[in-house]
C-alpha cells in the first residue's frame, strides 16, 4: 500500500508545525501536497517547516457548519493565510483578524484532529 502524499503535512499538524513541499528545481513553495512541482513539474519536492507567520489573504465566518462534526464551532472564522515562506494555508482565525493583518500560527484539539488557528501577532 502506497503512502498518501499528504501524510508528512498530517504529521506536522500533530506536531504543531506547518508544512509545505518546495520545489529543488525552481524554488516554488506549494502546501496542497503533490506528486509534482506546480510551477514546473519536477518531482523534486521537499518537506519543510514554516514559521507559521503570515499575512491575511482572505478571511470569512462559517454561520453554518459544514457537518455536525464542526456544528460545535459554528460560527466561526476561517482565514488563508499567505505564509512568509510564500504558500499559502487555510485555517480558523481569531475573530479580529482582517485582510492584510500579521498572523501567526497556534493550534487547538478538536476531537482527533489537530487544526490550526491564526491570531494577531502581538
Amino acid at each position: 500500500m502506497t503512502r498518501p502524499v499528504s501524510v508528512p503535512f498530517v504529521e506536522g499538524l500533530q506536531q504543531g508545525e506547518i508544512r509545505y513541499q518546495a520545489c529543488s528545481a525552481c524554488g516554488a513553495a506549494q502546501t496542497l501536497a503533490r506528486y509534482a512541482c506546480r510551477a514546473c513539474g519536477s518531482t523534486e519536492l521537499q518537506w519543510r517547516t514554516a514559521s507559521g507567520a503570515g499575512r491575511v489573504y482572505s478571511v470569512t465566518t462559517v454561520a453554518r457548519a459544514p457537518s455536525d462534526e464542526f456544528r460545535p464551532l459554528a460560527p466561526y472564522a476561517l482565514a488563508i493565510v499567505e505564509l512568509d515562506e510564500g504558500p499559502r494555508v487555510m485555517g480558523h482565525a481569531t475573530g479580529d483578524a482582517r485582510i492584510g493583518d500579521r498572523v501567526i500560527a497556534g493550534f487547538f484539539d478538536f476531537g482527533e484532529r489537530r487544526l490550526i488557528r491564526f491570531m494577531k501577532e502581538e
